[in-house]
């Protein structure tokens, strides 16, 4: 077991490879208006970079792992850095909105397999009672971004032009590499790994049962953090000057979740995953009642970031219940949680669109936890239903 300062170091390695994802992730929603202004085309027709790179994400996570499933996981790790790095900086000299589009999903094809590979790592490190904080100290890359990252590249790009953003993040994946070369264990393929084994995940009901808890479930925070920033502006009333304030505050409350929150999964894991489930549900359903008063719209944004840290206990769950595709299962976690990214946007435009106002994307949103609350349900009574024919 490596020293605590050894793995604070490695910790540091993996969650900066984590930043530049979400800095890439998040920051191009951002970037969109300068995009559709260089490239000459409608807001509707620049979002496609977005999906895009969601694309890359659900096909380059389940291909990636099992292809790669005899390959030792800090080169596997490198690798994927150096090809989302590669992708980023492709997308910086595209000349064309259509290279883009496909330099965009190159980019996303490592960002499922590498969070997967690196929880990984970060939970064989330390002892097994901590597997889930270390999982959440990797997950502080995607959350500091949105504090640091994104704010960052956007000025960036204001300041030079979008393309700025991209090299940014390029130079960010750079620095990642090397911090993983020099400070990640080295860890040898397992002697029996095989991509078939890795595809038995699919076979087993505890990983789908987990993966449609966070697809689900987390679909009710993207559905408000798409409209936020519209139901700001027109709800609250709020200054633009002041939005990215509050953005900035969801992005502190997702980190701070992923501080404290894995502290109790350690402990009681599915109880644990309840609790954030009906928290989100709560801060969800007071969303549109908050929205109409600046301080109690972002007291709520700040707590609905705190449940953004159930992520890194559904990782960690998946590792408990992959058996011998632990790869594959921890990959498709981020595959779950782009299917919500789908998902609760989708839900919260179509009742948008019958003439309601952007603060019930909260009311849909806090359905969908409502969903994935259920979904958990099934998942534990499944769980105790093995535990006791076990014990038979």
């Amino acid at each position: 077991m490596p020293s605590r300062s050894l793995q604070i170091l490695v910790f540091i390695a993996l969650a900066t490879g984590g930043f530049a994802i979400g800095t890439t992730e998040f920051g191009t929603m951002s970037l969109l208006p300068l995009i559709q202004q260089a490239m000459g085309v409608d807001a509707a027709t620049a979002s496609h970079i977005i999906s895009a790179y969601a694309l890359g994400v659900v096909i380059g996570a389940p291909v990636i792992t099992v292809m790669a499933a005899r390959v030792s996981r800090k080169p596997l790790l490198i690798g994927l850095m150096v090809v989302f790095a590669i992708g980023n900086g492709l997308s910086a000299l595209a000349p064309s909105y259509g290279w883009l589009v496909l330099f965009r999903f190159i980019s996303g094809l490592p960002h499922g397999a590498y969070f997967g590979l690196a929880s990984l790592v970060a939970a064989s490190i330390v002892k097994p009672h901590r597997r889930t904080q270390a999982v959440g100290y990797v997950m502080l890359g995607l959350t500091v971004a949105t504090i640091l990252g994104v704010p960052a590249a956007t000025w960036l790009a204001s300041l030079l032009d979008w393309r700025a953003g991209y090299w940014a993040v390029t130079a960010i994946a750079s620095a990642a590499c090397l911090l993983i070369l020099v400070f990640a264990p080295y860890q040898g393929a397992q002697s029996d790994a095989h991509p078939l084994r890795e595809l038995s995940a699919p076979a087993r009901p505890d990983v789908w049962l987990t993966l449609s808890i966070g697809a689900v479930g987390f679909g009710g925070v993207f559905a408000v953090y798409t409209y936020l920033t519209t139901t700001l502006a027109e709800v609250t009333g709020m200054s633009t000057a002041l939005v990215p304030v509050v953005l900035g505050v969801f992005g502190l409350g997702m980190t701070v979740g992923n501080m404290v929150v894995p502290r109790f999964a350690d402990r009681a894991q599915m109880p644990t995953a309840g609790v954030m489930l009906v928290w989100s549900f709560l801060a969800l359903l007071a969303f549109p009642l908050a929205s109409h008063n600046a301080i109690a719209v972002t007291i709520d944004v700040f707590l609905i970031g705190i449940s953004v840290a159930l992520a890194a206990i559904l990782q960690t769950r998946l590792m408990d219940v992959a058996g011998d595709a632990q790869n594959l299962a921890a990959a498709m976690n981020h595959v779950a949680f782009n299917a919500a990214n789908a998902l609760g946007p989708l839900c919260a435009g179509m009742v948008i669109a019958y003439g309601h106002g952007a603060e019930t994307a909260g009311y849909v949103g806090a359905g969908l936890s409502l969903a994935g609350l259920v979904m958990w349900a099934i998942t534990w009574a499944f769980e105790r239903r093995g535990v006791r024919k076990a014990a038979a």
